[in-house]
């Protein structure tokens, strides 16, 4: 009996803040529309500052906190030859002790940026495995043995989509609205076996 009035409040609570907040329904409007903006109301690139405060841990998301040091080191890179990091690379473990996870893995990746002008945040860490099979330990060489696979994480980002600002349903040149959605962002890569023999 002592717990139904906390439970009681939680249920109270949560419809409230439902009511109040908008975006914990899916959506930024009150009216169950999402605001359309126009291109001087709010640049390319950027989102409604309401909707950035709830999405303050985007910032501590993996695949949003690898871009800035990934574009740093593809600036480092723009004139040098490419390099064999695309390739499914010999394991040396006395090369790479001291190596990231990504680079140590049986199952190696490599991360790229994914842009889309269209989302918040506009650009992603993306892994991308380099071996089809995965590394033999013993002898440092790929295995067919072992299928090397994306390990996927579900994000909410905002997208961008045409909207309509005099109310007649048609989309009004340059203007949008932002509306939440979750994608499956590849963060890394492991060993499974094979389906099939």
């Amino acid at each position: 009996m002592t717990l139904l009035p906390g439970l009681l409040f939680l249920t109270w609570l949560h419809a409230c803040l439902a009511h109040h907040d908008p975006f914990l329904r899916g959506h930024p409007h009150t009216h169950g529309t999402p605001r359309c903006y126009s291109a001087e109301e709010l640049p390319l690139g950027q989102a409604p500052p309401h909707l950035l405060a709830r999405g303050a841990k985007w910032g501590q998301a993996l695949p949003v906190a690898l871009v800035s040091s990934l574009e740093a080191a593809s600036h480092r890179r723009r004139h040098e030859r490419p390099s064999a990091a695309t390739q499914c690379p010999v394991l040396q473990p006395e090369e790479v002790l001291e190596a990231d996870t990504h680079q140590r893995s049986i199952s190696p990746w490599r991360y790229r940026v994914d842009t889309d002008e269209d989302r918040y945040p506009q650009k992603l860490a993306f892994a991308e495995c380099l071996c089809r099979g995965c590394i033999d330990p013993r002898t440092g060489r790929e295995t067919a043995a072992l299928n090397s696979v994306r390990l996927l994480q579900s994000l909410l980002v905002l997208r961008r989509r045409p909207c309509s600002r005099d109310g007649s349903g048609l989309p009004t040149p340059g203007a949008f609205a932002f509306h939440t959605e979750f994608i499956r962002v590849p963060v890394g890569c492991t060993c499974v076996l094979p389906r099939s023999v």
